[in-house]
C-alpha cells in the first residue's frame, strides 16, 4: 500500500515541474522573440518569429504561474515549509499546543470548505467568460474556468490535509502531528 502514496506524490511533483518547465521556456520564448523583433528582416525571413503571433505568452505564463502556486500548496508544499509564527505556540505545554493544533486546523478547513460553494457558483459565471489570448493558442474553448479550476481542488485537498492533521494530533500528540501529518513525501 505505500507504493500508491509514493506514486502519487511522484505525479504530483511531477506535474508543479511540469509547470515550471513549461512556464520558464515561454519566458525564454518571449525573449528571443522580444529581441529578434528589433530586426525586422528576421521576421520577413521566418516568419515563425513575426512578434505579433506571441501575445499569448503572457497570459499562459500567468495561467501556468495560478495552478503552479495552487497545484503546490495543495500536494507539495510540506507543513514545516510555511513560514509560521509560533511564539505562543513555543511557550505552552505539549496538551496545549495539541489543542491550538486541533482547533486552528479544523478553523482552516471549515473557513475553506465553507468558501467553496461561493467559489464554484463564480466558476458557473466564468464558464462563459473567455480568455484574452490563450484561444490563439489552445482554440476557442479555453475559458477562465479553465484558469482557475486549480483553485477549486486546493479548496477540497487543503482542508482534507488539516483534517488529518488534525486527527493526527489528537490521536499521536502534535510533535509527531505537526511535523509529519502534512508531508506529502511518504517514508
Amino acid at each position: 500500500m505505500s507504493r500508491l502514496p509514493k506514486l502519487f506524490t511522484g505525479f504530483t511533483h511531477a506535474v508543479a515541474a511540469s509547470l515550471v518547465g513549461l512556464m520558464f521556456l515561454t519566458f525564454i520564448l518571449q525573449i528571443v522573440i522580444r529581441y529578434t523583433a528589433q530586426l525586422p528582416w528576421l521576421a520577413d525571413m521566418f516568419p515563425i518569429l513575426e512578434p505579433s503571433r506571441y501575445g499569448w505568452t503572457l497570459e499562459f505564463c500567468l495561467f501556468l504561474w495560478v495552478w503552479l502556486v495552487f497545484w503546490g500548496n495543495a500536494f507539495v508544499v510540506r507543513q514545516q515549509d510555511h513560514v509560521t509564527f509560533d511564539i505562543l505556540y513555543n511557550a505552552v505545554r505539549p496538551k496545549v499546543r495539541r489543542g491550538f493544533v486541533v482547533v486552528f486546523s479544523v478553523v482552516i478547513a471549515v473557513g475553506l470548505l465553507a468558501s467553496l460553494e461561493p467559489t464554484w457558483s463564480k466558476f458557473y459565471v466564468l464558464r462563459l467568460k473567455k480568455t484574452a489570448t490563450l484561444s490563439s493558442l489552445f482554440g476557442d474553448w479555453v475559458r477562465m474556468r479553465d484558469v482557475y479550476l486549480v483553485y477549486a481542488l486546493f479548496l477540497v485537498v487543503v482542508p482534507l490535509r488539516f483534517g488529518w492533521l488534525a486527527y493526527r494530533a489528537i490521536r499521536y500528540g502534535v510533535s509527531d502531528a505537526t511535523n509529519e501529518a502534512m508531508d506529502p513525501t511518504p517514508k
